[in-house]
């Protein structure tokens, strides 16, 4: 059966201090993001972007979590738009904009379900307004989403009921003192690029599907560009050395798509923070574009629909 996917533009750059990201879902559309997708198999019905003031127009507020409101009014639109495209049988695909939009996401893809989440990211996104050095909220999204710290007190933050044991990171690499603690001391499941490099990628995503997904419905993938390596991905607005390769991200969600072609289990998704100012010829873009149509079951050979079904039969 052929999956539709709705896009949703999310041009929010509110969460960072480099601007740029807001320009994301049109680099990424403009990267032939269509074509990727109908060669997947997939049928795509793009809703547009929100409409998002630019930050220049307001004030940033408390220095602890800037922009606060503003990311409020955006999450609450976009967690509207995640849960109308679900309720049409539709997979919602989020085009960032900064990783602060997941809050949005997570909010509208667990609206009537019980989600998990597997995230992408070279960073934890797990501080809160009381523990961040910068006070930018594409910092703390998982930590929102979770209720930490003051977030607690803010239920369009943590209106997905995420539980921790069904939040596996995948590819970390650089953490805040507070991340790591804080992240040690859960219940989440936090897979290193050390552990990719001594496992492979195909291994650790296998197990991060099976943590997310264990006892819900659906599974939440959030995927930032700068969990690859800068020398591939190099627009993007807080690039670490020692990132994914290439390959390695086709590989990851390409893994994601066979489970998914086997068991239903993408509920929704988002790719963020390409930031087209710090790009070279929309070379990030591009990769998300073809990395959404990989989470989506583009194939060189099969789609993932049908090589489930070869592996099935015993084909190698």
């Amino acid at each position: 059966m052929t999956r539709t996917v709705q896009l949703i533009g999310a041009p929010m750059d509110y969460g960072a201090d480099r601007r740029g990201v807001d320009m994301g879902p049109s680099a990424i559309r403009y990267a032939d993001l269509a074509t990727e997708l109908a060669d997947a198999g997939v049928e795509a019905v793009d809703a547009g972007d929100l409409l998002v003031p630019r930050a220049e127009e307001r004030d940033p507020g408390d220095a602890d979590a800037k922009f606060l409101p503003e990311i409020e009014d955006v999450c609450r639109r976009l967690a509207d738009e995640v849960a109308d495209a679900l309720a049409e049988d539709r997979v919602p695909l989020v085009l960032g904009g900064d990783h602060a939009v997941a809050i949005g996401s997570m909010a509208g893809s667990a609206r009537d379900a019980d989600i998990g989440a597997v995230w992408f990211d070279a960073h934890g996104d797990f501080n809160t307004p009381e523990t961040s050095p910068s006070g930018n909220v594409h910092g703390m999204p998982l930590a929102a989403a979770l209720g930490e710290g003051t977030f607690a007190d803010h239920p369009w933050a943590n209106a997905a009921g995420l539980r921790e044991e069904n939040v596996a990171y995948v590819g970390l690499r650089t953490l805040d003192d507070h991340e790591r603690e804080a992240i040690r001391d859960s219940d989440m499941t936090a897979f290193t690029m050390s552990e990719i490099d001594e496992r492979g990628i195909t291994d650790v995503t296998e197990e991060a599907l099976d943590v997310a997904s264990a006892g819900v419905d659906g599974v939440h993938v959030s995927f930032d560009m700068d969990w690859l390596d800068p020398e591939t991905a190099p627009g993007v607005g807080t690039p670490v050395r020692g990132g994914a390769t290439y390959r390695e991200a086709h590989t990851a969600l390409e893994t994601v798509a066979e489970r998914d072609a086997d068991e239903e289990i993408l509920r929704s998704m988002e790719i963020v923070e390409v930031n087209p100012i710090l790009d070279q010829s929309n070379r990030t873009a591009d990769i998300a574009a073809e990395l959404a149509a990989s989470a989506l079951g583009k194939r060189v050979l099969y789609n993932a629909g049908r090589a489930s079904h070869r592996r099935r039969r015993g084909g190698r």
